[in-house]
């Protein structure tokens, strides 16, 4: 299977560094040229643009930081589609965006697929990050070789879009989780509390979650690179309150979260890092959330292997 992977950001270029890790035959495209030659050093080859990849390849990839960098890859895409062509969209974008881009595709004669990742850059790096899957059974079933060269664990969601409605609401919790913990250790820190002594009672309690586990080690080490940007963290919870709102659903959460990451960007800038929000508190308070020990970086230390899909456990 011939593929052609479009957008070579954080997330991208991990991904694609993994189909082409696993000898996969993999063409790739960025605006940036520096970009794609570290794919190319990597073993793929350099794509002329994204036309002329879907005309050579079966599957072509995009992973692209909004719904509207989306809309013109894939209007370069269409013309080049016809039967036996698959377009995957692993960003994560707005649910309707992607149902009427997939309408798109299908009209061509060709597949598409939704299939936004979950679980950090560090996991995307090592190929075992979590892929969320949206589209019919036998389009999944032709991809599924290929995600599960990229992820670790794939869910087959149903239709496409509801796999970007699940990854708008995962994205939604982690920055709730994010902006709780900032509140939660900064709060023990006022306490005396010792910071690393509060890292641990988090981790072993029923308060701990996947973001606690990841990102409170970066505050923490005072690094605070998470590779990923409060202008995407606000592009996110924007698309889970949009949801929201398209069925009356009233939150309260939602928008006082949407103005925390708003007051982050001005203080810091739309291209912050996202876990600088800490620093909102430490301003407030005077007080220094960090503690020695706690690493500059993610590692993804589970062993990598070849992924495969996830079911929904069922009770007896």
């Amino acid at each position: 299977m011939r593929v052609g992977f479009v957008g070579l950001g954080a997330v991208g270029a991990k991904l694609a560094g993994t189909l082409a890790r696993n000898g996969v035959d993999l063409t790739v495209f960025d605006l940036d040229p520096a970009r794609m030659a570290l794919l190319v050093a990597k073993g793929a080859k350099a794509g002329g643009s994204p036309a002329q990849m879907m005309r050579d390849c079966d599957v072509v990839i995009t992973s692209l930081p909004s719904p509207a960098a989306s809309q013109v890859v894939l209007d370069q895409l269409l013309p080049e589609i016809a039967p036996g062509k698959i377009w995957i969209e692993m960003s994560t974008t707005d649910p309707e965006a992607i149902r009427a881009q997939a309408e798109a595709v299908h009209a061509q004669g060709g597949q598409a697929a939704d299939c936004p990742v979950s679980g950090g850059c560090h996991r995307a790096a090592t190929g075992n990050i979590s892929i969320f899957a949206g589209c019919d059974r036998a389009t999944f079933e032709t991809v599924l070789p290929l995600l599960t060269h990229m992820g670790r664990r794939v869910l087959h969601t149903g239709e496409v879009g509801s796999a970007s409605v699940l990854k708008v609401m995962t994205n939604y919790l982690a920055t709730v989780h994010l902006a709780s913990l900032c509140e939660a250790m900064t709060t023990m820190a006022a306490h005396g509390i010792d910071l690393a002594t509060t890292y641990e009672a988090i981790k072993a309690s029923s308060g701990t979650s996947f973001v606690h586990e990841t990102e409170s080690q970066l505050i923490l080490s005072g690094n605070r690179d998470v590779d990923f940007t409060l202008d995407l963290v606000l592009k996110d919870i924007g698309l889970f309150q949009a949801l929201a709102d398209a069925r009356n659903v009233p939150l309260e959460i939602s928008p006082k979260l949407i103005e925390i990451v708003k007051d982050g960007q001005a203080r810091y800038g739309d291209r912050a890092q996202s876990d600088r929000l800490i620093e909102r508190l430490e301003e407030a308070t005077g007080l220094s959330i960090t503690a020695p020990g706690f690493p500059t970086e993610l590692i993804d230390d589970e062993p990598e292997e070849r992924g495969q899909e996830v079911f929904r456990a069922l009770s007896p």
